[in-house]
């Protein structure tokens, strides 16, 4: 069985929700802490050219022309026109047609912790970026929030087909802006649902960089060993490679919800942390010792019957399940001899699923179980049980494949 390559395109995160769902209304100024808006305006690139002290700030947007545009944001509340300045102010930003002002609006819509990406990519006439440099930027973005996914749930070298269910779910709420030319790129992570994701990628990334510069001063591999505890692996070595690959060079920053506390044992304000071609072969290097020493693991798994091959009436043959329990794996391939193929094929055919033990392999992305022993039936609910048989009915090539030949 073969598996996705890890650079394979994956699919895209969530499109920014001005595009997908409409909201173009700014929220109510009573929602909105004055500070808050101060802060991530500043963030966000705006300047702030003078105002009354202690009362209001008056802000431009970045980059040229926005001289004629300014915004009257209030330092507090303790003023009565301090709602209409506002009002006034989310109204212009929701009007504005400066990207930052739709970013601004987002993470007061939402609290959200900002990860950023920068690459600096080789630009052609005129400023111009080959359109593959922008889907390479939101892949690379992708993976390597999937890697700080992946680490919430357990730490590994290597994870493999492990844990990416959960994982892949843990970005639903990720929302995405526009990558800017394929040279950058920001996710907003929800506080309320996102913040471990957040706070493992920023650690990861300080390990990984500490990392390889630990290699590149000694020679030795040893702070990779120590990294995974902090979130690095295979599947971020791999995001930083594809980040880095045809650049001069990469940076990923994490900034923390102004309407939220910074996480503990995190900084506040943390510089991006910048990775260069330079780096390419030592995080390969990683890479492939993570993949080489993660270990098997001892599994005692249940599940589903999904198909059956073997390549005559008897003998052993090769198994797929569908795992329910034991591992967080989506499906696992083994090899059972004559008797337990047997037991195996009797179990789908009623409807059970089957209970087995042996070793999930590291190599080929821990989709397969060796050493497979006690394979036993598993009583289930009726509920279960007929949705089981349902889909035994809708797979009518499973018979050929169980009794017959390849």
């Amino acid at each position: 069985m073969t598996h996705r390559p890890i650079e394979e395109p994956l699919r895209p995160v969530r499109p920014h929700p001005v595009d997908t769902v409409g909201w173009h209304r700014p929220p109510e100024p009573d929602q909105v802490d004055p500070a808050v808006l101060s802060a991530l305006l500043h963030r966000h690139g705006w300047q702030r050219r003078g105002g009354a002290t202690g009362r209001y700030g008056r802000w431009t947007p970045p980059g040229p022309g926005g001289g004629g545009t300014s915004l009257l944001v209030p330092e507090n509340r303790a003023f009565p026109d301090s709602d209409d300045l506002l009002g006034e102010a989310l109204v212009a930003l929701s009007r504005s047609g400066t990207p930052s002002a739709r970013e601004v609006l987002v993470s007061l819509a939402v609290p959200s912790d900002e990860i950023r990406w920068w690459r600096d990519v080789p630009t052609g006439p005129a400023g111009t970026t080959p359109w593959t440099v922008e889907e390479q930027l939101r892949t690379c973005a992708r993976q390597t929030l999937l890697a700080a996914a992946l680490a919430t749930r357990a730490r590994a070298g290597y994870y493999g087909a492990r844990h990416r269910r959960p994982a892949a779910a843990m970005l639903e709420n990720v929302l995405v802006g526009f990558p800017a030319g394929g040279r950058s790129l920001t996710a907003f992570v929800p506080v309320g649902s996102g913040r471990p994701l957040a706070v493992r990628l920023h650690q990861a990334l300080y390990a990984a960089r500490e990392a390889i510069d630990y290699r590149r001063a000694t020679g030795g591999m040893d702070a990779f060993d120590g990294a995974v505890e902090a979130g690095v692996s295979r599947e971020l070595t791999e995001a930083l490679i594809g980040l880095v690959r045809g650049t001069e060079g990469a940076r990923i920053a994490v900034e923390w919800a102004p309407a939220a506390a910074v996480p503990d044992g995190c900084a506040a304000g943390a510089e991006a942390v910048e990775f260069s071609p330079g780096d390419l072969p030592v995080l390969r290097e990683a890479g492939a010792r993570y993949l080489r020493e993660e270990p098997s693991v001892s599994v005692r798994i249940t599940g589903a019957v999904v198909r059956m091959r073997r390549s005559g009436p008897r003998g052993e043959g090769t198994v797929r399940l569908r795992v329910l329990a034991g591992a967080e794996i989506p499906h696992v391939r083994l090899t059972l001899d004559e008797e337990a193929y047997r037991i195996a094929g009797h179990a789908h055919l009623v409807g059970l699923p089957v209970r087995v033990h042996g070793r999930l392999e590291s190599r080929g992305g821990f989709r397969k179980l060796t050493g497979v022993s006690g394979v036993v039936p598993v009583q289930v609910d009726e509920a279960e049980r007929d949705r089981l048989m349902k889909s035994l009915q809708e797979n009518l090539d499973f018979f050929e494949e169980a009794c017959g030949g390849d």
